[in-house]
């Protein structure tokens, strides 16, 4: 009983956490619409299943494919999964750093959050936002059993394929992208 109370807790905090620091007003915002659907911008309500929308359709299709499972395996639990931004193009990800720079002050503070268009696991495909809360909060607590991993500690909502989880586990968590060596090229 202690041991459910923990982690219906847990989850509840990750939720909080979500909800308050989520990029959605960064992903959907008025530049969205400027760069279109076509350079990855992600309607509200788009989920996993939506191949038609590029930043659902252009993801890594191993990624993509553990996405579906996980969203089909939630359903029963209520929980369904939206993608708050996916695939990116360079362009689009470049757009996203300025108004980061512009809104943190720095290059610095910016890429806590915002990857440049050369390391961004999203211009790549390989990267997901995950929401609402509800739904990235289920990931991470059964994301490993399909080999999807939160990888940074101030995103709970950033998620992206490491297939060795499935029997080890998720490798710790980066506090942020600046400490991630992938960001460091």
């Amino acid at each position: 009983m202690i041991r459910r109370l923990c982690v219906a807790g847990l989850v509840l905090v990750i939720a909080v956490i979500a909800t308050a620091a989520s990029p959605n007003h960064v992903v959907h915002g008025e530049h969205g619409a400027a760069l279109g659907k076509a350079g990855g911008a992600v309607p509200h309500g788009t989920t996993v299943f939506d191949d038609e929308v590029p930043g659902v359709g252009n993801l890594d299709s191993d990624l993509l494919t553990a996405l579906r499972r996980a969203a089909t395996e939630s359903a029963p639990d209520g929980v369904e999964f939206q993608v708050d931004s996916g695939w990116r193009s360079a362009a689009y990800q470049e757009r996203l750093l300025r108004e980061a720079i512009a809104k943190y002050g720095s290059k610095r503070e910016a890429t806590k959050w915002v990857a440049t268009p050369k390391t961004s696991a999203h211009v790549s495909g390989d990267a997901v936002d995950i929401g609402p809360p509800g739904a990235a909060a289920w990931l991470s607590q059964h994301g490993a059993a399909y080999g999807l991993c939160q990888i940074y500690a101030n995103e709970p909502w950033h998620y992206e394929l490491r297939p060795e989880a499935v029997d080890h586990g998720c490798p710790r968590m980066y506090a942020d992208p600046t400490q991630d060596p992938r960001m460091q090229r």
